[in-house]
């Protein structure tokens, strides 16, 4: 073997492997993956080539390069926006941002923004504190619609241009001061009492009414007892006269039987009262001379009743056999 090529040979053996080893490495970094709902930015020579999809892609060694990723999946922002109502009540709204690149934008979507997450905070910032300072505190809880229509609205005229798409933007959070939340709840605690407090007034009304309404009812019954009692009375005095009238040829005047009827009343007054046990009993005197004093008043007293003039201007006419003057005693009862 000739000396020069002996020494020449190990130093190609090394050549070679090293230039083998140095091309596996080039063609192992010239394919690359890239994972489902992603794209990747290949640039060649510092300018943007092309878009790789989802899949194996391949590039050329030493002259194309990845120059980022970005994610073709929904994703959301949270941003918490300090703002003021037309009330001057402060709260922190947060705005639930949903955003996606726009398929077919990938080169504006990463060029054209350095921080897509902080340009899109600005936007909802803006779109926030220039539609809550219009509404006071109670709009912004009822109409949390409005909010985000106008956050949805005006961000995705606004980041149209740069590649992305709003999805929605929900308001999930509204909390004013804790002050103002300690106010808010006294005010709703009061509002239930009060409610409370009428519905109970209202209670109380109806059953005031209902039992006025069932007194009225019974005192109406119990007045109608009294008077069909009363009626039956005086039917009976009137039938009890008529009998002790209709045996006059038997022996007995007018005189007799008046004082007769007012002596039984008398006495049936009498046992009325001692049969009650809690009853104010007064007593009348009994001697023969007072009973015939108190038979003379109720006469008296039957007798003017006769001559107080009628609803025809005239008095009342004597029962037939009935003599009325001084000294005399009617001998008959009128009903009440």
């Amino acid at each position: 073997m000739d000396p020069s090529t002996a020494v020449w040979l190990p130093i190609l053996i090394i050549a070679s492997v090293l230039g083998l080893i140095f091309g596996l490495i080039l063609l192992g970094g010239s394919f690359f993956m890239v994972e489902q709902a992603q794209v990747a930015l290949v640039e060649r020579f510092g300018r943007f080539a092309r878009i790789a999809r989802a899949g194996l892609n391949f590039k050329i060694p030493m002259v194309e390069r990845k120059a980022g990723r970005l994610s073709l999946r929904v994703q959301q922002l949270n941003v918490r926006v300090e703002t003021k109502t037309s009330d001057n009540v402060f709260v922190d709204i947060v705005v639930s941002v949903q955003y996606h690149v726009v398929e077919g934008k990938e080169f504006e979507a990463f060029y054209k923004l350095t921080n897509p997450e902080q340009q899109i905070t600005a936007h909802v910032f803006d779109a926030v504190r220039s539609q809550v300072p219009i509404m006071t505190l109670d709009h912004v809880f009822e109409k949390k619609g409005d909010i985000e229509e106008a956050v949805s609205t005006g961000l995705r005229h606004k980041i149209n241009a740069f590649g992305y798409d709003i999805d929605g933007s929900p308001v999930t959070d509204i909390q004013p001061d804790e002050k103002v939340r300690a106010a808010m709840n006294e005010i709703n605690a009061a509002s239930r009492l009060r409610e409370a407090a009428e519905q109970q007034g209202e209670a109380v009304r109806i059953k005031t009414v209902k039992s006025a309404e069932a007194e009225k009812e019974s005192k109406k019954l119990q007045g109608e007892g009294i008077a069909a009692e009363r009626i039956a009375i005086a039917e009976g005095i009137r039938d009890s006269v008529a009998a002790l009238l209709s045996i006059k040829e038997g022996g007995v005047s007018p005189e007799e039987a008046m004082r007769t009827l007012v002596l039984t009343q008398y006495f049936d007054t009498l046992r009325s009262i001692g049969a009650q046990s809690r009853a104010s009993t007064v007593f009348l005197a009994h001697s023969p001379s007072g009973m015939a004093d108190v038979s003379r008043q109720i006469a008296e007293a039957i007798m003017v009743g006769n001559q107080v003039p009628g609803p025809g201007g005239a008095g009342h006419e004597p029962h037939p056999g009935t003599s009325v003057g001084p000294g005399s005693v009617p001998t008959t009862a009128r009903a009440a």
